[in-house]
């Protein structure tokens, strides 16, 4: 066994609960959605830190607006910097913002990396935001954090909704905990919903077409201010609570 997976182990022993964002498709927003619930849970009060694991598309810390000219501090481990109230751990500290051609091996092998070197120390939760897909990188994460507890993201598509079912279905495979679903750009159809239903797993909530938040990222005040931001501290507030939408 590959000595860097009880690193992670260690390294991850007093995080309370690690959610990873995933999705079946990209283009959902689920990186804006893993960092505004960083944001929202660090605002209930809670311990947070959020890691970027979207090694070829990460943006978090755009979204952030988030320094990378400097590497992380080192001390027994890679400390994340605290950014806007959270622990932050990305990629692009090291890529610099620079494209990353990394495959197969490379990819598990950078995933290990960053997991068993960051210090994440205490938190109450570690919001993991995930590449799109069923692809290497959900796989590893399923060896390497088997007490992840997993939220979806999907869109009102039926395409979206199409590639989630599969999503759900390897999860449920493999009986990893299933958080629930998030349904993004809600568009007054029920297919998300429906399809939640029909897989047996939570509906947390919808977020509607929010026009403005383009011009907001950047600025994670605001969007905490938006109605993009609002309802997904609900969505916060029920993850907290384990209850269903009213």
């Amino acid at each position: 066994m590959d000595p860097r997976v009880k690193g992670i182990e260690l390294k991850l022993k007093n995080v309370r609960r690690i959610i990873p964002i995933v999705s079946g498709k990209g283009g959902v927003g689920k990186s804006l959605i893993s960092t505004t619930l960083a944001l929202s849970l660090k605002e209930l009060g809670f311990e947070v830190g959020l890691l970027d694991l979207d090694f070829h598309g990460a943006s978090d810390h755009v979204i952030l607006n988030s320094p990378i000219s400097e590497l992380p501090d080192e001390e027994k481990g890679v400390i994340p910097p605290v950014v806007h109230g959270i622990k932050f751990m990305s990629i692009v500290y090291y890529s610099t913002d620079k494209p990353t051609p990394l495959r197969g091996k490379e990819i598990s092998d950078a995933l290990i990396e960053i997991l068993a070197i960051t210090r994440w120390d205490q938190l109450d939760f570690l919001i993991i935001d995930m590449p799109p897909g069923l692809g290497e990188q959900l796989l590893d994460l399923i060896r390497f954090i088997p007490r992840g507890e997993f939220l979806i993201v999907s869109t009102p598509s039926p395409l979206s909704v199409n590639v989630v079912e599969k999503l759900v279905a390897l999860l449920k495979e493999g009986n990893h905990r299933i958080l629930g679903i998030v349904e993004n750009m809600h568009a007054g159809n029920n297919l998300t919903e429906e399809m939640a239903e029909r897989m047996r797993i939570k509906y947390l909530g919808e977020i509607g077409v929010c026009d403005e938040i383009d011009s907001l990222i950047g600025e994670p005040e605001s969007i905490m201010l938006s109605d993009f931001g609002k309802n997904l501290k609900k969505v916060a507030e029920r993850i907290v609570s384990g209850d269903r939408p009213r």
